[in-house]
């Protein structure tokens, strides 16, 4: 066997079909990586509602005890009204931050209350991933 017989049988890819294989993969991953940040952002917009849902929950059983609801959400987890019927904690764990590590805007007259997550960029309005969610 001769040197350029070896050469050939030992033959590898070359940079070439390299480049093409990985010019294949970056255009998959384009097509691809959008519509799984799309699915993770609609996931968080998800369990904001659900977070919402069950805080709203721990409210209207405090306003059934108490007979309004709280001035600020650390009512739910102790007694700031201190009146005899709160029979809290109403959550299991302390008062979620919202899905994008903020917290709640809560507000209440007693009778009423707003429960707000402001999304992704943590202010007011917005749209898409910082758009406001609420009850």
């Amino acid at each position: 066997m001769n040197l350029s017989t070896q050469v050939r049988q030992q033959r590898g890819f070359t940079i070439i079909e390299l480049l093409i294989v990985m010019a294949i993969l970056g255009m998959l991953a384009v097509m691809v990586a959008p519509n799984l940040f799309n699915k993770a952002d609609g996931a968080r917009h998800d369990a904001a509602l659900s977070q919402i849902s069950a805080i709203g929950s721990a409210l209207a059983t405090h306003r059934l005890d108490v007979g309004q609801y709280p001035d600020e959400l650390e009512g739910l987890m102790e007694n700031t009204t201190g009146r005899s019927t709160w029979d809290g904690p109403y959550l299991n764990k302390e008062v979620p931050v919202d899905p994008w590590g903020n917290e709640y805007q809560y507000s209440s007259n007693g009778s009423s209350y707003t429960l707000i997550s402001y999304g992704a960029d943590g202010r007011a309005g917005g749209e898409g991933n910082d758009a406001d969610v609420s009850n």
